[in-house]
């Protein structure tokens, strides 16, 4: 972008100015100093009637005939700041202006123009004066542009990096925005390279001071302004501007100022969501994902966030809670006694809309304080609204299992120092004595979810990792093998610190095939039936019962305590599963079969 004001190299160009023959004589070093308007002197101690950045034109008929009282009069214009002086020949000077006029311009650094042939000054000031104007009608609708652009921006409530990228597109100038600790949360290279900007950033910004909220530092060459709002400063907007060029334009001035604005205005709404770099933190482990963005901008942009993946040993870590609904901690679904369950579901009608984001929050808040607590470094973020992943960097493989059983350690301490006190467990009850006259004498599958009731409960999280990888292209491998793995061990009955691929068993096998077409096949010729039957009798819901009876181990007294029902419905609802599904689940065997079925179903059903 050009200063609103021209240059006096701009208007050497113009046509009446081209037409007196102008020569410079003096004063190279202000070519470029803006042209703020014309002025016409003759009179020697016009430096008294300028405000700075006029170009003077003049006869000369007026000045000094003495060397003293040229040196004198130069130097009053350059005190004044004027832009430079043009000097018509031929009316005091003939042949030339005096050479003591020129050395004292010269010193200054005051340009001085010789006009070598007669040309009307108001041609000159006209064509100066509009392209003054013509300057300032542009500059307006700049400052125009920018005010509309960034009201809808806030309106829309748009994200750090769409705020900047469109702000680098009006200045055309490469934009930063940085977190108070000098850590790059969002920036556009506006054409660029982004490497280059971002190199060794935070030793460079903490070399960029200029004095105020909004000021340019010529040293640097960057334009800088504070951002926060209330009285709560959080970050910083950069705007490079070649420190070789002038002084930036006012609309760069209005332009990162309402930039910052819109930025400040955002963090406020957002205020009870995520904090803006954990915002970055779930683009880049989306990107990662999802493959919406190079490999190369991820590790260079989560670089300028201080995580370094670069050269190092990667793991994907995945946090999830082992039940879907926002409920509590303490013990599993099945701990849960029976007033408070709805249809095998619990019943969270009373904690609102806002409990399953605000559970994601806490998760997510005390992952990243795990990460912390473990002096680990790794990329943060929840991935989807039940689980949150972190992608470790790791100096080595060999630090792997150091490194998670670290993390798993500090996590629980997180959520056991953030959870209010439990109150008193009531009084254990027996374990039902394994010869129970009505439990059958061959257990087919054993209930992925009993556990003797004087057990300790399980975590209610799920901690699951996936395999290391040596390079950021195969970091989504890891993480989807994290996330497929946290999933799949949300129905084992232990309480491991953290569960890798090895420990899921039979439900984490059933979970990484749950995309194939022969799985899928098999769950609908074991189920598909009773499946048909639910969707045609939306109240019995038989697939209900049949999972019960089976997770109890075919224990039928067990599994109509746990379906809710007496035991004559309970075992009449069986009998109607085994007319439509073919099928005698006294067998061993075919209860097998139709559990197999049932963990598939959840693994197919499982997004």
């Amino acid at each position: 972008m050009s200063p609103v004001f021209p240059t006096v190299r701009e208007v050497l160009d113009l046509v009446p100015v081209r037409n007196g023959a102008p020569r410079l004589v003096a004063g190279t070093a202000g070519l470029d100093r803006p042209v703020r308007w014309v002025h016409i002197a003759e009179v020697p101690d016009i430096a008294t009637l300028l405000g700075g950045g006029e170009l003077v034109l003049t006869t000369g008929i007026g000045l000094p005939g003495d060397d003293a009282g040229l040196r004198e009069f130069i130097g009053a214009l350059a005190d004044v700041g004027v832009s430079g002086l043009a000097v018509e020949l031929g009316r005091r000077y003939v042949s030339g202006v005096p050479r003591v006029m020129a050395a004292a311009a010269e010193r200054r650094g005051l340009p001085l123009i010789e006009l070598r042939r007669g040309t009307p000054f108001v041609r000159i000031t006209e064509a100066v004066h509009a392209l003054i104007v013509d300057a300032q009608l542009t500059e307006l609708r700049a400052t125009e542009e920018i005010h509309q652009r960034f009201t809808e921006l806030s309106v829309e409530g748009a994200e750090p990096a769409e705020v900047l990228r469109q702000a680098a597109e009006l200045a055309g100038c490469p934009m930063v925005l940085e977190n108070l600790s000098r850590q790059v949360l969002a920036y556009d290279p506006a054409g660029e390279n982004a490497e280059l900007l971002l190199d060794g950033w935070e030793r460079h910004s903490r070399q960029i001071r200029p004095p105020g909220r909004t000021a340019y530092d010529p040293d640097s060459g960057w334009l800088v302004t504070t951002v926060g709002a209330r009285g709560q400063d959080w970050g910083r907007l950069l705007l490079r501007w070649p420190a070789t060029e002038s002084t930036p334009p006012t609309r760069l001035t209005i332009l990162i100022e309402r930039a910052a604005s819109t930025l400040a205005l955002g963090r406020l709404i957002r205020r009870d969501a995520e904090g803006l770099e954990r915002q970055i933190h779930r683009t880049l482990l989306t990107a990662l994902i999802d493959h919406s963005r190079p490999v190369d901008e991820v590790a260079l942009r989560a670089k300028a966030l201080g995580v370094v993946l670069d050269r190092r040993h990667l793991v994907g870590v995945v946090v999830r809670h082992r039940a879907d609904e926002p409920a509590g901690d303490a013990g599993t679904p099945d701990d849960e006694p029976a007033p408070a369950r709805r249809g095998g579901r619990r019943d969270t009608d009373a904690e609102g809309p806002e409990a399953g984001p605000a559970r994601l929050r806490d998760l997510a808040e005390a992952v990243s304080q795990a990460v912390r607590d473990a002096k680990l470094t790794a990329l943060t973020s929840p991935l989807d609204d039940q689980a949150v992943g972190a992608l470790l960097a790791l100096p080595d493989p060999a630090a792997e299992e150091k490194a998670l059983s670290a993390f798993a350690a500090a996590l629980r301490r997180v959520r056991l120092d953030a959870a209010p006190a439990a109150p008193a467990a009531p009084a254990a009850r027996p374990a039902r004595p394994l010869d129970a006259p009505d439990r059958p004498a061959g257990r087919a599958v054993a209930s992925a979810s009993a556990r003797p009731v004087d057990a300790p409960p399980r975590a209610a999280i799920v901690v699951a990792a996936g395999s290391g990888v040596g390079s950021l292209r195969e970091a989504r491998r890891s993480l989807i093998e994290a996330r497929q793995v946290a999933e799949a061990a949300r129905r084992d009955p232990r309480d491991l610190p953290c569960y890798r691929l090895p420990h899921v068993g039979l439900a984490g096998l059933l979970h990484l095939l749950r995309d194939e077409p022969r799985l899928q096949t098999f769950v609908e010729r074991e189920l598909g039936p009773l499946l048909a039957y639910d969707a045609q009798h939306p109240r019995e819901q038989l697939l209900g019962t049949l999972r019960a009876y089976l997770e109890q181990g075919r224990n039928k007294s067990a599994g109509a305590a746990a379906a809710h029902l007496s035991r004559p419905a309970f075992y009449e609802r069986l009998a109607r599963i085994g007319r439509i599904l073919d099928a005698d689940l006294d067998s061993v065997d075919r209860c097998l079969s139709l559990h197999v079925a049932l963990l598939a179903l959840d693994a197919v059903r499982t997004p």
